[in-house]
């Protein structure tokens, strides 16, 4: 992978990410929530509800977004494709090539690897109840950490989907591998 692939990934598709999910999440959570003084840890509108929708729903937008954009860059010559033997493709060769199989699939493995691991935490350290603010940023920092994980994978795996380069004056055809 070279210093412009990593460069690209880490800042951009990264913390960029990052900083995009945290203000969004806050709004979300402000616009979902603000009507409660407190919001519990299960319940209907709750810390581990939330926290599972989040675990769903951001690597599926995710996906659905970075994708697309992705590939246009690089049919279009912003960023050059990852060769699908590189290092870092390999593990993510198996992955449909249809964008919203590819977004379920990052959906799924979403809801397994963070909501899990975050409710028991919660629960490890006997949180009940936030307060509104305590929610908020509890909500917008999760999202921001789980955007900094997904977000570079799920643009690994398009710089490493066969991608054919725009011709000058007309659409570039874009064959994504599996599909």
């Amino acid at each position: 992978m070279s210093p412009a692939h990593r460069r690209f990934l880490l800042l951009e598709q990264g913390v960029g990410a990052a900083i995009f999910n945290f203000a969004l999440n806050a709004g979300i959570a402000w616009l979902l929530f603000h009507h409660l003084d407190t919001v519990p840890i299960r319940g209907q509108q709750s810390i581990a509800g939330d926290t599972i929708a989040t675990s769903l729903i951001l690597p599926f937008l995710t996906c659905l977004i970075v994708t697309p954009t992705v590939r246009r860059r690089v049919r279009h010559g912003g960023i050059a494709p990852l060769d699908r033997r590189d290092a870092a493709a390999m593990p993510l060769a198996w992955l449909p090539g249809r964008t919203w199989l590819r977004a379920l699939v990052f959906a799924g493995l979403g809801a397994l690897a963070f909501a899990p691991v975050t409710i028991v935490v919660l629960d490890a350290l006997g949180v009940a109840a936030q307060s509104l603010r305590q929610f908020i940023l509890f909500k917008a920092s999760f999202a921001a950490l789980a955007a900094l994980v997904v977000t570079p994978v799920i643009s690994v795996a398009a710089l490493a989907d066969e991608v054919t380069p725009a011709v000058p004056g007309g659409a570039g055809r874009q064959v994504a591998h599996g599909a």
